[in-house]
């Protein structure tokens, strides 16, 4: 009896454990200690993208790139300092990640409402939710509790986020390996319907790739020359159509061979994912539920709560 009563409470406590992370995220985590977060950010979120439409996709992917290496605790907004390289320099955000002065307007506007309580990793879950929301997309509770991190990790970030160069079988398996399906993974790639790349990421395709139209195969070679170094940081729209909007016009692009990235086109290319392509294309509302849905899960991601972490003053540099 008492063998049985000890597994009872085991077993309660393995699946308490397993639960408390996401368990201690809650849509109304600051109903009462900041009930004017939501406000601060999107009036600061909405004037920023009035300023340049294409930072709200930045603001979503800094975002995605947090959540990706050890988990959404905005590690990635740390400078560098005496006992730790940032993640700003890692090949995946070098001359790329951007919109962190952005966080910092976000960041300030919310210390003016409510000091000391809001997490600048919050603030990139909001951020992210209103980005998408200003540039026609859905909108969602963003569940909230977050604390950040104190460390960041440079390889890390050079080890977990997926590069462009990634084929399908990696790019499944690196979201699985954060517990997000591959109906997560194609639906989190449709935030390609808005912002930028750079010639860098996608001449490769543009020169060497046949799964691709050969007009819109042209259109990018006149503002990326195939000469590495020349033109690197000119930018192309992930989107062709509409890379201010968020619609399902980027898996459109996908079934006619038009993606930018080999990582984009990848998603259609006779493999296991072509259906869900086809799917999305042909429904802007199943695309936009999933995505919201995936996006919900990617914030669960290993946050720090509770007593780990701090509340940073500010989102660059630990207290």
């Amino acid at each position: 009896m008492a063998s049985s009563s000890f597994m009872a409470i085991l077993t309660l406590a393995l699946l308490l454990q397993t639960a408390t992370s996401s368990a201690q995220l809650s849509t109304n985590f600051y109903s009462s200690s900041c009930p004017r977060v939501f406000s601060a950010v999107r009036s600061t979120v909405q004037s920023a993208i009035r300023n340049e439409a294409r930072i709200g996709a930045s603001l979503l992917r800094l975002h995605f790139h947090d959540c990706f290496v050890n988990g959404c605790d905005s590690s990635l907004l740390l400078d560098d300092t005496s006992s730790f390289t940032g993640e700003k320099n890692a090949v995946p955000n070098r001359n790329s990640a951007r919109g962190f002065d952005v966080v910092d307007n976000i960041k300030s506007a919310v210390e003016n409402v409510c000091p000391g309580v809001v997490s600048c990793a919050d603030i990139l879950a909001i951020a992210a939710r209103d980005s998408v929301a200003i540039l026609g997309g859905p909108s969602w509770n963003v569940k909230l509790g977050r604390r950040d991190a104190r460390t960041a990790s440079q390889s890390a970030a050079n080890n977990n986020i997926p590069p462009p160069t990634s084929n399908l079988n990696q790019l499944i398996s690196r979201f699985n390996a954060l517990g997000l399906s591959t109906r997560d993974l194609v639906a989190l790639s449709g935030s390609h319907t808005i912002g930028q790349s750079r010639c860098i990421q996608f001449r490769p395709r543009i020169y060497n790739e046949t799964n691709l139209d050969s007009s819109f195969a042209q259109t990018r070679r006149s503002n990326c020359p195939r000469a590495s170094g020349s033109g690197d940081n000119n930018l192309a729209p992930l989107d062709l159509q509409t890379p201010t909007a968020f619609d399902n016009n980027y898996f459109k692009n996908l079934i006619q061979n038009k993606g930018l990235l080999h990582s984009d086109q990848q998603l259609f290319n006779g493999g296991s994912t072509d259906s869900i392509v086809r799917t999305y294309s042909n429904s802007y509302n199943t695309f936009s539920s999933d995505f919201v849905s995936a996006i919900i899960k990617m914030g669960d991601i290993k946050p720090l709560t509770g007593s780990n972490g701090e509340i940073r003053k500010n989102c660059r540099k630990p207290n």
